[in-house]
């Protein structure tokens, strides 16, 4: 369970035939912002330009053992189906400036960046959707949930019309303490600085339960973290939002992002087919 959840670096038994954490080479690496960190992929298709852009967040508990690898075969999946994919770097704890607010303005200054460079690489802002694994999950609904939050968070460059969770939390102050189960170690006191108690105002701006609707179609991919998803979803749903939730059956932590295995398969499909709706719906 642990190897899984920490990322592709750690990964012991992928069932046989599964793909492997290696991926295709990025077409080109860009740099947002000037840490070493501070770096995305990006991957684009071929065919009809413009093109649909997936921003994708990679996991691995808000640590700097983790790096953007661990979503690369998922990237390479999505630029075949005709997705242009940024699948960026950030600064997490254990890096020079990570943690509450850095590890969040990374997500923001990444995400926003794509306006910068859409003209030049020929992509569709109009279609746009973040996608998050594990504790990248908790980071992708973050920053669907920037416009609702106070300035200067708010100040977006782009509107997403989707935000996919793949197995992750939506909120950090419940999971505290569950997070050492599955992270091998406290995580999320870490990540923010301080206990809920000592920082919640930060805690609040930094879970997006706290700030629903969202106003942009939800995809929720339900595997170990269930248990903690499920109440989520209700709540968008009560909100207004649109979710719809895949539960691969069987499903582990980490084949899900991995196209080479069935549930990885499945998870494709479903944001290929969901993740762009079509306007006015």
């Amino acid at each position: 369970m642990l190897a899984r959840v920490l990322g592709c670096a750690l990964l012991v038994s992928l069932p046989a035939g599964g793909a492997s954490c290696r991926a295709a080479p990025a077409m080109e690496t860009i740099s947002y912002g000037p840490a070493p960190a501070q770096q995305a992929d990006l991957r684009l298709p071929t065919g009809k330009a413009p093109f649909p852009v997936a921003i994708l967040i990679h996991g691995g508990c808000w640590r700097a053992a983790v790096s953007r690898s661990d979503t690369d075969a998922l990237a390479a999946a999505l630029t075949r189906r005709g997705i242009a994919t940024l699948n960026i770097e950030y600064r997490r704890v254990g890096d020079p400036g990570g943690g509450w607010p850095g590890t969040f303005a990374d997500i923001a200054a990444a995400s926003d960046h794509l306006a910068a460079i859409a003209a030049a690489q020929h992509l569709d802002l109009r279609r746009v959707t973040i996608i998050g694994h594990s504790s990248g999950a908790h980071l992708a609904l973050w920053e669907a949930s920037r416009p609702r939050l106070p300035a200067p968070w708010s100040a977006v460059a782009l509107h997403p019309v989707s935000v996919v969770a793949i197995d992750g939390p939506a909120t950090l102050a419940p999971f505290v303490g569950r997070d050492a189960q599955a992270c091998g170690g406290p995580a999320i006191v870490p990540l923010m600085g301080g206990t809920p108690t000592q920082k919640p105002r930060d805690y609040r701006l930094a879970s997006a339960a706290d700030h629903l609707p969202l106003g942009v179609r939800q995809l929720l991919i339900e595997a170990v973290f269930a248990p903690i998803m499920q109440p989520y979803a209700a709540q968008a749903r009560a909100s207004g939002d649109t979710v719809d939730v895949l539960t691969p059956p069987g499903a582990t932590h980490h084949d899900i992002i991995e196209p080479g295995t069935p549930n990885g398969a499945a998870v494709v499909d479903f944001i290929v087919s969901k993740a762009f709706p079509p306007p006015g719906r």
